[in-house]
């Protein structure tokens, strides 16, 4: 054992027992985060517009008051501001008080404001990336994520963007798949062993990957975007869902609003064009929800956090205001006449669970 490995097992000794005496809390012994409401970390990341530091802090802050307690991150959002900017927020708060999970995948390597076409984050950026799914990678990304978060321990860390709906990788994702099979999923599982981490997954966009992963390794939740919304959730539901409720594992849901789509933004998930069948379905959603006087916002949200499978919804905010809206709809009463409704209308399928009136 090298003296570097001595120091680090040593760095997070003092965390380790906490970990076992929380992995014998949550269900089943799979690591899960214990509130179903939490916030993404794509805008704080300035994904689609810059926003100021300031205005992100107080966001972050605005959910802490509100009782958030899970946050999500990644090295990707922002090539590293998103990261930083909850590390501010959070190194002052006590640990054992919420979770933090974030993602590997991309090493980030320092570049004189570093530019590329078609990028959805915005204002400077000092890094470049390159993917290393490797088990040395993995483990530098952790310890790099969690050099720029200013914290002592990452709970979760999920496995980002190998998929088949990135541009980068195309049909060559099996080939990164594959090195992760052997690298990641091998070195966050030794990580989780040794305490440093708590749980591990996917955190991608399709759900080829997680259904792979299910098979061939031990993971133990699952980011889930794009994937189980008003919009688009019977993959999630009749094939992601069964399978990881199987093995006691739960999910994340990312984008539950597509992105800002279902709470009135001009984008549909991540690109800026809005497919048609996406537009006529919020057409007919919207047209239900003020026949009952719903709040989309609301019904979107707490459609997407009604399976017991769902661990958690982390839809994204860098405001104050979009982050009281978000929590203030996890709590609005939708009656069950709503959710009927969209089921006669084939808008959501009907062996989805809607929350319980």
């Amino acid at each position: 054992m090298s003296l570097a490995t001595i120091g680090r097992a040593s760095a997070f000794a003092d965390i380790y027992e906490q970990n076992q005496h929380n992995q014998k809390e949550n269900f089943m012994g799979k690591f899960r985060p214990k509130d179903k409401i939490g916030m993404g970390g794509v805008a704080i990341g300035n994904g689609f517009q810059e926003n100021p530091d300031i205005e992100c802090l107080e966001s972050m802050s605005a959910a802490w008051d509100a009782g958030v307690r899970y946050f999500d991150t990644s090295p990707w959002y922002g090539l590293g501001i998103s990261e930083r900017r909850m590390g501010m927020f959070l190194k002052d708060k006590p640990k054992e008080d919420y979770i933090v999970s974030t993602k590997i995948g991309r090493i980030l390597k320092p570049h004189d404001n570093f530019k590329q076409e078609g990028l959805m984050w915005n204002g400077r950026m000092n890094f470049d990336y390159t993917y290393d799914y490797s088990s040395e990678g993995t483990r530098k990304s952790v310890e790099d994520s969690l050099q720029r978060l200013g914290l002592p321990a990452i709970d979760i860390v999920f496995i980002h963007d190998l998929s088949p709906d990135n541009a980068d990788m195309g049909d060559d994702w099996v080939k990164y798949y594959d090195i992760a099979k052997e690298g990641a999923m091998k070195e966050l599982t030794k990580m989780r062993e040794e305490g440093l981490i708590k749980a591990w997954g996917f955190g991608v966009n399709t759900i080829e990957p997680i259904l792979r992963a299910i098979d061939d390794s031990d993971p133990d939740i699952f980011l889930s975007a794009c994937q189980y919304s008003l919009i688009h959730h019977i993959d999630d539901l009749d094939k992601v869902f069964p399978k990881v409720a199987e093995r006691n594992m739960s999910i994340v849901v990312g984008a539950p609003l597509c992105a800002g789509f279902l709470a009135g933004k001009n984008r549909y998930l991540y690109g800026k064009e809005i497919p048609e069948f996406a537009a006529k379905k919020l057409e007919r959603l919207k047209t239900v929800a003020q026949r009952h006087e719903v709040d989309l916002l609301a019904a979107s949200l707490q459609f997407s956090a009604a399976p017991d499978v769902v661990s958690a919804v982390i839809p994204g905010a860098h405001t104050v205001e979009q982050v009281q809206e978000n929590v203030a709809a996890f709590k609005k009463e939708i009656p069950k006449a709503f959710w009927d409704d969209l089921k006669k209308e084939n808008l959501i399928a009907a062996h989805a669970p809607v929350p319980k009136a």
